[in-house]
């Protein structure tokens, strides 16, 4: 991360940062596994090998549209999507109902 500007990585909190870094390890890790180079991923998702390379070493002022791109390009949007599904959890699925409840009164 010595590449990015400091005034950047100040601007954002920490967990956000430790999140950007998780996700694009994650997303350069599943490019690996598929077998890809950084510049197919790049050209699969419509960015610059440059954007792809900051999003892969957690720059946190990557867009989300970049995020979306990239994991459609590796195949793992669904995965994502499905991930972030409150009613694929035992707690979303409680309160869904709880809502629902209220609505009806």
């Amino acid at each position: 991360m010595s590449d990015q500007d400091p005034r950047l990585a100040q601007s954002f909190p920490a967990a956000v940062t430790r999140s950007a870094r998780a996700i694009g390890a994650d997303l350069a890790g599943w490019r690996k596994i598929l077998g890809l180079t950084a510049e197919q991923v790049a050209d699969r998702a419509d960015i610059t090998r440059a954007t792809l390379r900051k999003l892969e070493h957690g720059d946190p002022s990557v867009g989300f549209h970049v995020v979306l791109r990239t994991a459609r390009a590796l195949g793992v949007l669904d995965t994502l999507t499905e991930a972030l599904d409150p009613l694929q959890t035992d707690l979303g699925r409680a309160r869904a109902d709880m809502l629902l409840r209220k609505r009806i009164r």
